[in-house]
């Protein structure tokens, strides 16, 4: 039976305001809470902990590839700041800087991190000297501070949290393969873990890092046919290492500056799952990345058998390892069922007197509202299936969704068209005018330019110059 009642009512319809539906579910679901400063959050337990999956998942691709953790210090000295140009100009409008203590004026400003190139890069000077002493594979989770004007739970904050990769080789190709291969574990994690599926490709010289020489992303497209940039990753060359300084000897006993990439991925990757996934009831989480993968529910968990096989069923499967939890509390089931559908738990297990009178529970699926009478028996040896198939299902819904919402254009009317629908459109075009005039004309922007290239046109239709290269667009949060 396929249950289609839409059982929360406090939560406004996607469909009839994304931005208020978002920020319902992010309040509703106790993901976070407002601070007392504007665009400051507090990740509450529950989003803490999705978070949590995100880097532990991660965290054991980062080490099973040789990178290891650090961390590095909260403040910058400006002048170490001001030492590359381009890198300086990207950050300089939203850096945040400590002026003053409680007793004087500090004789140099100090930046909080809105990034830690810099910091990295000094530290690499003083401890890269041979070539044995590469490559360094470094990562570090951390809080960074951009004082943005526009702020949205998770997605842009004044502070958010993230991991920022920082690597030094001893050659431009190691360097460059380890850039695409950071990509390919980001992209990794929409596939096995946040049943995402991502699309990748390298950023124009307009979006790039400031300070990169070429700029790769992963992007995802939320329900509103909105792109959201969600992790990137950037080859530096040496335009790092050449102000900074970070020299080795070669293995022909010669000096040269080294290779250097940098990559991060952030809380923004909560905002994602919960606007390619959610529906009206609240969220719908990926099993592999829910908190909470089960919960039981007891009715009438006074009697006696009802606490027995609650407490039975919920010790197999915490031993078997799945994040199961009880709900026993004196709150009416129909609040509970509300509750756990807001919070997208995957999979629900109501354990009442009568059904096991049959040896029987009810499992209801969170991601197709399906409900079904099951042996107690049976529950265990059903589960890993059941979250296997729920996770091919969410991705290859969402997956449906990006090929439903990607089009080709041919001409600028077309484009001007598709991009009022909403959802990625690729076109050819000359460079980098064609980019700003339809930046200014539609408000959207370059996502990626793909990897596999093929011009639909070989005049941009912009521009009416010859096309060079056919790139994605997308409105974007």
């Amino acid at each position: 039976m396929n249950n289609q009642k839409k059982l929360v009512d406090s939560v406004t319809s996607r469909d009839t305001d994304f931005a208020q539906w978002y920020t319902d579910l992010c309040l509703k679901a106790e993901l976070m809470d407002y601070s007392d400063v504007k665009g400051f959050i507090v990740y509450r337990p529950y989003g803490y902990a999705i978070w949590e999956g995100i880097m532990q998942f991660l965290d054991k691709k980062l080490k099973d590839t040789g990178h290891q953790n650090v961390y590095m210090p909260l403040l910058i000295p400006e002048s170490l700041f001001q030492k590359e140009k381009d890198h300086v100009e990207g950050f300089a409008p939203e850096t945040a800087m400590v002026t003053t203590t409680g007793y004087e004026n500090l004789t140099e400003r100090l930046i909080i991190r809105p990034t830690s190139e810099t910091l990295f890069c000094t530290h690499y000077q003083k401890i890269v000297n041979s070539y044995r002493d590469l490559p360094k594979l470094y990562n570090q989770w951390c809080s960074v501070v951009r004082w943005e004007k526009t702020t949205r739970p998770f997605l842009r904050g004044k502070e958010f949290l993230w991991q920022e990769g920082h690597t030094v080789h001893a050659t431009e190709a190691e360097a460059r393969k380890e850039t695409l291969d950071i990509l390919d574990i980001y992209a990794s994690i929409g596939r096995e873990l946040l049943a995402i599926p991502f699309v990748t490709g390298r950023k124009t010289e307009k979006e790039k890092f400031a300070g990169a020489m070429e700029t790769y992303s992963i992007e995802a497209l939320m329900h509103d046919g909105q792109a959201l940039q969600s992790g990137t990753t950037h080859y530096f060359g040496q335009n790092f290492s050449i102000p900074f300084d970070i020299k080795f000897t070669n293995v022909k006993n010669q000096l040269e500056y080294a290779y250097q990439t940098s990559w991060g991925v952030s809380t923004r990757l909560i905002g994602a799952v919960i606007m390619v996934h959610g529906d009206d009831e609240g969220l719908v989480l990926p099993p592999y990345i829910a908190p909470i993968q089960i919960v039981i529910i007891p009715i009438q968990s006074q009697k006696e058998s009802v606490k027995l096989a609650t407490d039975q069923l919920f010790a197999d499967l915490k031993k078997a390892g799945y994040r199961v939890s009880v709900d026993d509390t004196s709150k009416s089931p129909g609040w509970k069922f509300s509750e756990y559908e807001m919070k997208g738990v995957p999979v629900r297990i109501e354990i009442g007197p009568r059904d096991l009178e049959r040896n029987e529970v009810t499992l209801v699926t969170r991601h197709d509202r399906n409900k079904q009478i099951v042996k107690t028996t049976d529950v265990l040896p059903m589960m890993s299936k059941l979250l296997s198939d729920m996770h091919e299902t969410l991705y290859q819904r969402a997956l449906d969704h990006v090929t439903q919402h990607t089009y080709e254009a041919k001409t600028y009317d077309e484009f001007k068209a598709y991009i009022k629908q909403g959802g990625y459109v690729a076109m050819s075009i000359s460079g980098e005018e064609a980019e700003i005039q339809i930046k200014k004309d539609t408000t959207a922007t370059a996502r990626v330019i793909p990897f596999e290239q093929k011009l639909i046109t070989d005049v941009c239709p912009v521009t009416h110059q010859k096309a060079v290269q056919t790139v994605w667009f997308a409105r974007a949060y």
